[in-house]
């Protein structure tokens, strides 16, 4: 039996159910926060430390609605993934490009450090399912985890396209190749849920970043050349358009229910 502390209120759980539209919203996310960050550092001229100071405001406003509120909204949680993808890459770039840390060094490091959340986590809790977030302590885990996730798959990702020289759409087929062996060990061979999912989830970090860098970068850096204002435009009105969409179906259930 999952223990739940008795001072910290129980809720209906907070995350959505994972579904193919929970998936394509994730990885929509990714790549949202990876030419959004570029956009405002780049673009606008924020700089990096800028940008990050900004979004750090608005990551801890949205999370704070999240948290508040006691049952899964769309809007909230996935405003909430928007704004973790963007502050997530931008801690990988500060430590990259401001503080010279190696990409490598970087990986390895959110790595320990998502496997330590892991750890602490399940020990306190003991369980790790995305099905059970409902309670503070536990949604606080979760998006520690989540966010260690982000700044870890953009850590890998930049790895991997820049410095082992694949090349972003090499580097798409790799992860998403990845992507695919995780489906494989959960529906073919039926391997644990819990492990699939968050293997899947940090994948689809680099997975999301490298299309979004295919499509945003110039030809001459190997990519599309539509630009971070497009593609990051494009993908938040999808991005809009889903999570309306899973609004309106939660009052339609809602409805059925009373």
């Amino acid at each position: 039996m999952n223990r739940v502390s008795q001072a910290s209120p129980v809720w209906l759980n907070k995350v959505p159910e994972v579904t193919l539209t929970f998936w394509l919203i994730k990885m929509m996310s990714t790549t949202v926060g990876e030419t959004a960050a570029d956009f405002l550092n780049v673009n606008l001229g924020f700089g990096l430390t800028g940008t990050s100071a900004v979004m750090g405001v608005l990551l801890a406003v949205f999370l704070g609605l999240q948290v508040s509120a006691r049952r899964y909204i769309p809007w909230r949680y996935w405003s909430t993934v928007v704004f973790v993808s963007v502050f997530g890459t931008l801690v990988t770039d500060n430590l990259s490009d401001n503080l010279g840390v190696p990409l490598a060094a970087s990986t390895l490091a959110f790595s320990a450090a998502l496997l330590l959340t892991f750890g602490i986590w399940y020990a306190k809790e003991r369980t790790l399912s995305i099905h059970s977030i409902d309670t503070i302590k536990r949604e606080l885990f979760y998006w520690t985890a989540i966010l260690l996730t982000f700044a870890l798959g953009t850590a890998a990702g930049d790895w991997v396209a820049e410095g082992l020289n694949l090349g972003y759409a090499n580097s798409a087929l790799v992860f998403g190749a990845l992507i695919g062996l995780a489906a494989i060990a959960r529906f073919v061979f039926h391997r644990s849920a819990v492990t699939t999912f968050w293997v899947a989830y940090v994948l689809t970090r680099p997975f999301g970043a490298s299309c979004g860098d295919l499509l945003s970068q110039p030809s001459s850096n190997g990519g599309l050349g539509l630009g971070v204002v497009d593609t990051s435009a494009g993908f938040v009105a999808a991005i809009v358009v889903l999570v309306l969409y899973l609004s309106i179906s939660e009052r339609a259930v809602a409805r059925q229910q009373t």
